[in-house]
């Protein structure tokens, strides 16, 4: 992938924090794939001292907060561990379902090959549901997680049996125009390829205090391929 410009990735910044809104398909931290580019390196050739203070899910797009120094990553990294920063997330679910502040309160566990599971042994987790939008056969979620498990709005939204659109791992199919348009037609000897080519998941809102104690709410666009499965879906949903 082409790797972006920090600065236009910035959605807030003052001389402690900056939050950016993280396209998808680039991991926060190093990864194990070798000499793979990830937003630290990018954040640090902008501010040499940068460190994550969380962190996204390679194809997870929207906020990540970043300290500037090390008082700013401590006071931000006592909240998430207070459970005092207010995260909220939107995801593009397969069914129709209506959820209002509906608590999932299901233990973790997190697995081999970076697969996490639903289990009595594994660390609590509970996220809030509420339905935004019903396109037919799909519904746009606002997820609101209180702890940070592994895939955690993934294996909650899965036990609703409400699987994230082309999150396969989680039992989520890909979507294709093809079930959404009737009169579709694909070029000859081509192969349709699904509308997203990740999960459809985005951090669209961080919401934490400012090390003078001032609370600060962050809004991240929906990225291109997430607004474009948003706006299709309203039209033919």
């Amino acid at each position: 992938m082409k790797l972006p410009a920090f600065r236009d990735l910035i959605i807030f910044e003052n001389d402690d924090y900056i939050v950016v809104n993280k396209p998808p398909f680039l991991a926060t931290l190093e990864d194990r794939s070798f000499n793979a580019s990830n937003l630290l390196t990018l954040a640090r050739q902008y501010h040499p001292d940068a460190q994550a203070c969380h962190r996204l899910d390679k194809e997870t797009s929207g906020c990540l907060a970043i300290a500037k120094n090390p008082e700013a990553y401590r006071h931000l990294s006592m909240q998430f561990e207070n459970r005092q920063v207010n995260k909220i997330y939107h995801a593009v679910a397969w069914g129709s379902h209506e959820f209002k502040d509906l608590l999932v309160d299901r233990a973790i566990q997190p697995g081999l090959k970076g697969i996490a599971k639903l289990a009595y042994k594994g660390k609590p987790a509970q996220t809030y549901f509420t339905t935004l939008e019903k396109f037919g056969r799909h519904t746009l979620v606002e997820c609101k997680p209180i702890t940070g498990r592994m895939h955690q709005i993934r294996l909650h939204l899965a036990y609703l049996k409400a699987s994230i659109v082309q999150d396969e791992m989680y039992g989520g199919e890909p979507l294709y125009l093809s079930s959404l348009k009737r009169k579709f037609n694909l070029a000859k000897n081509t192969e349709e390829q699904p509308v997203i080519k990740r999960f459809a998941l985005h951090s669209y809102q961080l919401g934490f205090t400012l090390l003078n104690e001032e609370p600060v709410l962050v809004t991240a666009e929906y990225p291109k391929d997430f607004d474009v499965l948003v706006k299709l879906l309203r039209k033919n949903g």
